[in-house]
């Protein structure tokens, strides 16, 4: 009779709690057609194709919430990205673009597990062509998005929002496994009236590895202003040490511009490029891009889009390297 009493007081306080809490699934599809050209050495390659994620990652995921009292309040998040043309999931593995369990209330919010680290909070903030995944040129031609963007074993600190300006630390630890990376993220942000401003720095230490000696720094400093009739956008970012090798170093900016041709009609364009800096008799590569796309709303869930992008690479032989694409896509949120 007793234990039949302390089964019913358990479950009875499961119930309170479940009660307190939200579960939300949440998701979003995107998807584009169209064609992808590559000349390489003169030899030219056209291709037909579809592919997910044209402006953004396609994913689900599932996300709560509890109210603990006095103010605080229990969080998690597990979301997992797929392939929207072919259905298979990110890297074959559940949840593998975000997994925390965490707080947040006055003091802001801390998060424990796999998350997008404080860097990436503000990496492409600035960036023209929507920050598309796919076809804006600074996402091919740049170096400094290649960090490691979401590292498992994440401890994540984002303060609360003060007079208009942010902040957020990360730290994911190596746990002395070998070729595993220790990585040290910060931003700050400010935004207020027209202005919108962020930094960001993330450095990557890998554990164990004689061949790879330096760490690898990210630096990001990004910009906008609306002047009502356009948004004007510029991005600075600095690589040092790239790949962990001494003295590689990448230097480039993106100047982009977003222009509201209609409530529901927007066209977006930038420019980017990017130069290495290498050791003494090594080759430098130099990368440029632009593009062009517009993005047209039919609900607020879900907008048409179309770009054009083109990018060149120098090559040590007389020559660039090129790689263009036109596609047009729909995007769904859920």
């Amino acid at each position: 009779m007793k234990k039949s009493l302390i089964a019913l007081a358990v479950l009875a306080a499961s119930g309170a709690s479940f009660a307190q809490s939200s579960v939300t699934l949440y998701g979003l599809a995107d998807v584009w057609v169209g064609s992808v050209k590559t000349e390489t050495a003169g030899v030219s390659t056209s291709t037909t194709q579809m592919t997910s994620g044209g402006v953004s990652t396609s994913r689900w995921g599932l996300k709560g919430s509890e109210d603990l009292g006095g103010g605080l309040t229990a969080n998690f998040l597990l979301e997992q990205g797929f392939a929207l043309d072919s259905g298979t999931a990110t890297a074959g593995q559940a949840f593998s673009r975000q997994s925390y369990v965490g707080f947040s209330g006055g003091f802001g919010e801390v998060k424990f597990g796999k998350v997008w680290t404080a860097y990436d909070d503000v990496s492409g903030a600035s960036d023209g062509m929507f920050d598309s995944g796919a076809l804006a040129p600074m996402n091919i031609v740049f170096k400094s998005t290649g960090y490691s963007g979401n590292p498992g074993n994440t401890i994540y600190y984002a303060t609360p929002a003060m007079g208009g300006f942010g902040a957020a630390v990360s730290y994911s630890l190596d746990e002395k496994v070998a070729a595993a990376a220790a990585v040290t993220s910060l931003n700050v942000t400010y935004g207020a009236g027209p202005v919108a401003v962020q930094f960001g720095y993330q450095s990557e230490d890998i554990t164990n590895t004689v061949a790879l000696p330096e760490d690898q720094n990210f630096l990001r400093l990004g910009a906008t202003y609306d002047f009502g009739m356009a948004v004007a956008k510029l991005t600075y970012g600095r690589v040092n040490n790239l790949g962990n090798a001494t003295g590689v170093d990448t230097t480039e900016y993106q100047i982009g511009v977003d222009v509201p041709v209609s409530p529901a009609l927007t066209v977006s364009a930038s420019y980017a490029k990017s130069d290495d800096s290498q050791p003494a008799a090594v080759f430098e590569q130099s990368r440029k891009g632009f593009g062009i796309a517009a993005a047209y709303s039919l609900s607020k869930r879900t907008f048409l889009y179309t770009g054009y992008t083109r990018n060149n690479f120098s090559m040590p032989a007389a020559g660039d390297d090129t790689v263009s694409a036109f596609a047009v896509g729909v995007q769904h949120k859920f």
